[in-house]
């Protein structure tokens, strides 16, 4: 089996990398402090400064974003221009990364001389404050969250984010074509990159170069989007379930009742396991199928297992 790659983990994201990747989705306009882009934004949480502005500054989260609302903004052009600029600089003393100003909203002239003298970048979004955060928010989750890659194949079966794992030339992408022709979508094949998301998800994809496309021993790199249509690939999808292919021996123990449930460890989330023998005459296909219905019923809360067994239990005990 092949070894995983050691989980990778981003603790910071300079200011930069984050106008350039989320600018777009986030409408950021920088109005000044253009000097200090290379600072680094330390933390995923958003802090609304109200109480900073007040002139408390007990736990404040320097570490963060600082988004200035319409109340943080009114708030400071009532003040005195002198109370105005001691608030200010006590902020920017903290050595925050960033600054925004939402809704639209014009910073004040001190808050511009602010951030240009201690660089910090100052920008501006026409999105309001609430909507800001939680974009802000998922974005920087999603790109900070710690990642592994995993040698297998990813797909989305029936809803189930399945990860077909097992060793080199043992079925595996056999075993995806054969979904995809069924309906089913590829999310990743070869090498899953997977994210840990909220410290509960695990989110897998694929890499830009190769999304889309399978390597097919006997036919070579197929572009699944061309031959099956663009439905049939997903950019990303939550993992559900991960099944490994071993190869069958004499001897070699199977799981007859489904009682007993087998977990796969990634980046410390338990993920449902379960292990197919590969030998001539099984249609894989089907049985991961099947397996990934299987899950999508024990997510509703029908495990068939346990059902049988409690009837069996009760039929035992009425024919005493």
């Amino acid at each position: 089996m092949p070894r995983r790659i050691r989980p990778r983990v981003i603790s910071s994201i300079s200011v930069k990398d984050f106008a350039e990747l989320f600018g777009d989705a986030l409408k950021l306009q920088l109005v000044a402090g253009e000097s200090g882009l290379k600072t680094h934004i330390r933390e995923l949480s958003i802090n609304r400064p109200s109480l900073a502005v007040a002139g408390y500054f007990k736990r404040f989260g320097y570490k963060r974003i600082q988004v200035f609302g319409a109340g943080e903004m009114a708030y400071l052009r009532d003040l005195s221009e002198a109370r105005q600029a001691e608030i200010i600089h006590q902020i920017a003393q903290m050595r925050i990364p960033c600054m925004v100003v939402s809704r639209h909203l014009a910073p004040t002239p001190l808050m511009r001389k602010v951030a240009d003298e201690y660089r910090i970048p100052l920008f501006r979004t026409p999105l309001n404050t609430r909507i800001f955060t939680s974009i802000a928010t998922v974005l920087l989750e999603r790109q900070m969250a710690p990642e592994i890659n995993e040698h297998g194949t990813l797909l989305d079966v029936k809803g189930i984010g399945t990860l077909i794992r097992g060793r080199s030339g043992v079925g595996k992408s056999e075993c995806a074509l054969s979904l995809i022709e069924r309906g089913y979508s590829l999310v990743a094949d070869d090498v899953v990159y997977i994210r840990l998301i909220s410290e509960v998800e695990l989110l897998g994809t694929s890499s830009e170069l190769n999304r889309g496309y399978m390597e097919c021993r006997g036919l070579g790199i197929i572009n699944i989007a061309e031959l099956f249509g663009v439905r049939c690939v997903r950019l990303d999808k939550r993992i559900d379930l991960v099944i490994t292919f071993v190869d069958w021996t004499p001897g070699t123990d199977e799981e007859r009742t489904g009682l007993e449930q087998d977990y796969y460890e990634i980046l410390g989330v338990n993920v449902p396991h379960i292990e197919l023998l590969v030998r001539p005459g099984r249609d894989l296909a089907r049985l991961v199928e099947v397996a990934a219905m299987v899950q999508a019923l024990k997510l509703m809360g029908h495990d068939s297992a346990r059902e049988f067994n409690e009837r069996l239990i009760a039929h035992m005990k009425k024919a005493r």
